[in-house]
């Protein structure tokens, strides 16, 4: 058993450690911070399952994007065993009007260019616009994509299109909550996060500026005193 509380970080679609390193960085004293790997699963339950199995009775959980999605299907799962709950740069509805065709779309980019091609088309519009043309900050988010196939694409967005809606599960959380999100994050933007807080009991919510849906790496001291300050709310036991 660790000495210390433990918190998952889940990543979005295509992510890796990557995504979190800053955090890893800065919380790793005071926390046992594991990220998880959910390469290889196409289904939401699957990949929530997988961080059950690998954490401890009771732990706190941060996830993004798609992670986000995972934290809430884990929140559906085992409630009992969230200590603290996270989303951030993400959303909680069901698939929209022609969601399923855009989905089908970048599957098959991604198998007729490569990762190459995917990343090339993906990537820029998820951050800030002046971020896009930054070769230090995007050449670690691209070389993060290329380390994927494919296939692993394709089954993460099987999982995406086959989600759960997750609206219902908000009202029932009872564990300290913080929603958070990039003010220009175009994929999931501050308004979807607006209502997911409103829904919550209790949830704080902090939009942090300058940052696009990348919001771990783009504003890494912010959101990391963000998750200083969420992780520091006394639990019940």
């Amino acid at each position: 058993m660790s000495a210390r509380p433990v918190l998952f970080l889940l990543p979005g679609l295509l992510c890796d450690e990557t995504v979190f390193a800053p955090q890893v960085e800065a919380l790793s004293g005071a926390y046992d911070v594991r990220v998880a790997d959910f390469q290889g699963f196409s289904t939401m339950k699957d990949m929530a399952q997988h961080v059950l199995d690998r954490a401890p009775a009771r732990f706190s959980v941060a996830g993004f994007s798609m992670g986000g999605r995972v934290a809430l299907q884990i929140m559906a799962m085992a409630p009992e065993r969230i200590e603290r709950f996270c989303v951030f740069d993400t959303g909680t509805g069901p698939l929209a009007p022609g969601e399923p065709a855009k989905r089908q779309e970048i599957i098959d980019l991604a198998w007729r260019e490569g990762m190459e091609g995917l990343a090339a088309s993906w990537l820029p519009p998820m951050v800030h616009p002046r971020r896009r043309t930054d070769e230090a900050f995007m050449a670690p988010l691209r070389a993060m994509v290329l380390r994927a196939t494919p296939s692993i694409h394709e089954g993460q967005i099987r999982a995406l299109v086959n989600r759960a809606d997750a609206r219902p599960v908000l009202p029932t959380i009872r564990c300290p909550t913080l929603i958070a999100c990039g003010r220009e994050d175009e994929w999931s933007p501050p308004a979807q996060h607006e209502a997911m807080a409103a829904a919550i009991p209790g949830a704080k919510l902090v939009v942090i500026e300058d940052s696009g849906h990348f919001l771990p790496l783009e504003q890494p001291e912010a959101f990391t005193q963000a998750l200083r300050d969420w992780m520091a709310a006394p639990v019940s036991r």
